[in-house]
């Protein structure tokens, strides 16, 4: 019940500061960020695989708390983002990089990897990265992941 109430007191404050880690803890950082908000799944074949429930911030927002050589990087494709992960156990932590349809440079912070949120109790919006539809940006039900067409 702890969590539930460190979310919900954080939920009605605006952005605040959150700590996050991977599983095993090699990797920490910090983030402040609006958890009432919400969060936003993407149906893109990386975030669809992963199950990433995350929320954007400004670079400026979020701090690595962990030496830089605890992390892999994985990065696709069109070069949208670089994933970050921990070369230990595998936990993706967060992405950096630049998009226009969010504000340019961004950090996308993996919301299930906060130590101290109750990820389940926020809204979520989605995100159509699966067909390059990042102009309409997000509505509150998922994209469709296999139509040529998405509506």
């Amino acid at each position: 019940m702890e969590i539930a109430e460190t979310t919900s007191k954080a939920a009605s404050a605006g952005p605040t500061k959150h700590h996050g880690s991977c599983h095993c803890g090699k990797v920490r950082f910090s983030v402040r960020v609006d958890l009432a908000a919400g969060g936003s799944q993407c149906n893109c074949s990386v975030c669809l695989k992963l199950g990433m429930t995350t929320s954007i911030v400004k670079p400026e927002q979020f701090t690595l708390l962990s030496p830089e050589e605890e992390l892999g990087v994985y990065e696709w494709g069109g070069k949208t983002s670089r994933r970050f992960f921990c070369r230990h156990c595998g936990t993706h932590c967060f992405g950096r990089g630049y998009l226009a349809e969010v504000g340019g440079d961004y950090v996308s912070v993996n919301l299930n990897a906060l130590d101290d949120a109750e990820v389940t109790d926020l809204k979520l919006s989605h995100w159509d990265g699966r067909h390059d539809n990042w102009q309409a940006g997000t509505r509150d039900r998922p994209w469709p992941v296999f139509a040529t067409n998405p509506a």
